[in-house]
């Protein structure tokens, strides 16, 4: 994907080098601009516009028969300037300070007594400070502080942001001005002052300052050049824009397929249906055939409350605790296929909370001895790793499910994620063994809607009671592997798109 930023970027370095257009020798050199700007500003001297002091410090600078640049100052002497000129720009091209192609350089002070954050008939003008949001709006005012075309550089905060304003406004808080001659393009100036004043970015200038800004050299070019450099990169920067917005709008999109991808799994719609599969039901069957002897070998605790949900002959499905039997057409969220099957996560994880040290005695000497080597581990909460620890309680792959329910209420928010090894979890994580495979467990508790399952008064939880209750829905295990490899195949091609627009 395109850089659009260096692209900008890179538009406007072409444009103030001079080589975004094509130069044209029948051009007005830029040095008889230069000389028109001057004679303006002596006139406004004359009119009363401007103060002797004003233009005091202008100067001309000029290439001499050396090849080299030169200053001359208005008590007539002559410096070569050579070492400042940033770069080579074309013939028909001069260089200029800052001050001497403008009127006015002032920074901003306190903000104007009569003040309103709204415009109104009273307060109609607009007051702007050092921000980037909405162009530093930051009220409205009586009186405007400058009423010709000007561009304001921010010098504090967004250091070097650069901004026209075309309507009179009052700008404070040491929000530089700078009100160029009427002879200069205002658009190329931009340009250059993006270019070429410095920025807080990358910098460790605490501000931007007037006396900063009035020497800068700056690059004019014969005024045609400009018009034609400002049309050239306006157009290319609407290109841009274009860009930018589909590279939104195609992020937009991910943030919609990647849970719809994750919805049509569960659903049984990602993948086509094998008849030849062995049905869910076997695979119930085994799973409870294993917990029954994990719990003869004292690894597990008996559930009281084991869940066995089936399809009756009217095609409802129904749900037997002990001896009672429900149905529970009511809480199904939607339609499966007729080899899938709905079970309880109690039915198809191991929730460890309860005792959370499933380690035996053999691990455990060997954790000893991992900790005499100082030896850290993974430490995990709710929402990912927190941090290292010295010691850990699991051993193996597990599913940890935060208890916070805030991301739950988010469709977009993963809820769930796998670990491996030797690893701590705190007790803001539910931890499960899953006993289907893990990966398609995983997928499933981050795409159901947990809004039944979460509870409390000041603050929402998964509690331990609750997200046993989880209805999941269980396909075949050669399917559950399918969708696991479709699905990943599905996010790594997400990724490459979202890592081409970063």
């Amino acid at each position: 994907m395109i850089d659009t930023k260096a692209l900008r970027e890179k538009i406007l370095d072409l444009a103030i080098r001079g080589k975004l257009v094509p130069q044209d020798p029948n051009d007005e050199p830029a040095s008889v601009l230069l000389e028109r700007i001057r004679a303006q500003k002596q006139q406004m001297v004359k009119e009363g516009k401007l103060k002797a002091k004003d233009i005091k410090n202008d100067t001309i600078i000029f290439k001499g028969e050396d090849n080299l640049h030169y200053e001359q100052f208005q008590d007539g002497t002559v410096k070569c300037i050579e070492d400042e000129i940033p770069f080579d720009v074309p013939d028909g091209w001069a260089w200029a300070r800052i001050s001497s192609i403008s009127e006015e350089i002032f920074a901003g002070g306190d903000k104007p007594e009569n003040f309103s954050k709204e415009q109104n008939e009273e307060c109609p003008y607009a007051i702007y400070s050092n921000a980037v949001e909405n162009d530093g709006l930051y009220g409205f005012t009586d009186i405007p502080r400058v009423v010709k075309p000007s561009i304001t550089v921010s010098g504090r905060g967004t250091i070097g942001f650069s901004c026209i304003r075309c309507i009179p406004f009052f700008p404070i808080v040491r929000l530089i001005t700078i009100t160029p001659s009427s002879l200069i393009l205002l658009e190329f100036l931009d340009f250059v002052f993006k270019r070429l004043l410095e920025t807080g970015a990358g910098s460790s200038i605490p501000q931007l300052t007037v006396p900063m800004v009035k020497p800068k050299l700056i690059p004019i070019p014969p005024l045609k050049e400009q018009k034609k450099i400002v049309v050239t990169a306006t157009n290319f920067f609407e290109q841009i824009k274009i860009i930018d917005k589909i590279a939104v709008d195609l992020l937009d999109t991910i943030s919609i397929v990647k849970p719809k991808i994750l919805d049509l799994a569960i659903r049984g719609k990602l993948v086509p249906q094998d008849p030849n599969d062995e049905p869910a039901s076997v695979l119930l069957e085994r799973i409870r055939a294993e917990k029954e002897e994990l719990i003869k070998q004292g690894k597990i605790k008996r559930d009281k409350k084991e869940s066995v949900i089936f399809k009756g002959e009217d095609n409802s499905y129904y749900e037997k605790i002990g001896n009672q039997v429900t149905c529970i057409d009511d809480e199904l969220p939607f339609k499966i296929p007729n080899n899938w099957c709905w079970a309880r996560l109690s039915s198809i994880a191991i929730n460890y909370d309860s005792y959370r040290k499933p380690i035996n005695s053999t691990e455990r000497k060997k954790r000893v001895a991992d900790k005499e080597k100082d030896k850290l581990y993974p430490y995990f909460g709710a929402t990912g790793q927190v941090g290292v620890i010295d010691d850990y309680l699991f051993d193996g792959e597990y599913i940890l499910l935060g208890e916070d329910a805030a991301p739950f209420l988010d469709k977009t928010t993963q809820k769930a994620y796998i670990v491996s090894g030797k690893v701590w979890v705190n007790n803001h994580a539910h931890i499960l063994e899953s006993l289907i495979l893990s990966e398609y467990l995983l997928h499933s508790l981050n795409s159901i809607d947990y809004l039944n399952y979460v509870y409390g008064t000041t603050r929402l939880k998964l509690t331990q009671e609750n997200m046993n209750k989880i209805l999941l829905p269980i396909p075949p295990i050669k399917e559950q592997i399918k969708l696991c490899q479709v699905i990943s195949k599905a996010n790594s091609f997400i990724k490459s798109i979202e890592a081409s627009l970063n």
